[in-house]
């Protein structure tokens, strides 16, 4: 287990974010674990999302842009398989402790990663489009 957990933590690169001795544990958590794995995971995100488009027969391009951040939102949020799905891409890069420490607080957590992966879609609409 301590190769695995060493080779994820090397992976996914540095902590993204500011961390101090005041930083909430959700917060550390957040910038250590959620932020790198978001940035190391952004293609797969885009290529599964474009996907969950053509599944579900969204004509995506045809949408206004006000639209389209509707749809990235209410997608992520009310698809439970889709969103199953994404956190199932994030949880795999957890290491242990990491998996021990987010089952312990999975509805906070669930809500931080949902949040930053629909800001991070929405603020790449070009390469979706």
């Amino acid at each position: 287990m301590d190769q695995r957990d060493a080779f994820l933590k090397k992976f996914r690169g540095e902590t993204i974010g500011t961390v101090t001795h005041q930083s909430s544990s959700d917060e550390l958590f957040q910038n250590e674990v959620l932020r790198p794995i978001l940035k190391l995971q952004n293609d797969l995100f885009i290529a599964s999302f474009i996907n969950h488009l053509g599944k579900n027969r969204i004509d995506f391009n045809s949408f206004s842009v006000e639209k389209k951040m509707a749809t990235i939102e209410n997608s992520i949020q009310k698809d439970i398989k889709f969103r199953n799905a994404l956190k199932g891409m994030i949880i795999a890069l957890f290491t242990i402790d990491e998996y021990e420490l987010y089952i312990k607080n999975s509805s906070s957590l669930n809500k931080r990663m949902m949040g930053m992966l629909i800001e991070r879609l929405k603020s790449q609409l070009r390469l979706i489009e």
